[in-house]
């Protein structure tokens, strides 16, 4: 099933691949407390960015890229560290009249290196 996404401002637009019924994730590592980012993660090849041109920040590992919108400042999706060949979607960015089901669990970032392991299945 195709779904699409975008920033506040509607700069950024993207659509991607998913099943209607999906499990996101809400973890509490510094950055996804402050911006209350819900992780869909999903393939890289399933996600095709159709508008805009984020701008990126990095920290700690420079791993994850930490994309968001130049003109409103929201984070709409990125690359984690969990998951290099993948994408994690904010789900509120998203467009949830095409979900039938959205399951929401707790992820422990606070704890990641402990628990990352645990989501690397995603993006494949």
């Amino acid at each position: 099933m195709k779904h699409h996404g975008r920033c506040h401002c509607k700069e950024i637009t993207f659509e991607f691949e998913s099943p209607e019924a999906v499990t996101v994730y809400r973890c509490n590592c510094s950055i996804c407390e402050m911006t209350g980012f819900l992780h869909l993660i999903i393939p890289i090849s399933d996600f095709t960015l159709l508008s805009g041109t984020p701008s990126t920040y990095t920290f700690n590992t420079h791993i994850a890229r930490h994309d968001f919108c130049p003109t409103c400042g929201i984070k709409s999706f990125y690359t984690p560290r969990s998951n290099p060949d993948g994408v994690s979607i904010n789900f509120r960015c998203v467009d949830r009249s095409t979900f039938t089901d959205v399951e929401t669990r707790d992820f422990d970032g606070q704890n990641w290196e402990d628990n990352a392991d645990a989501l690397k299945h995603l993006s494949e």
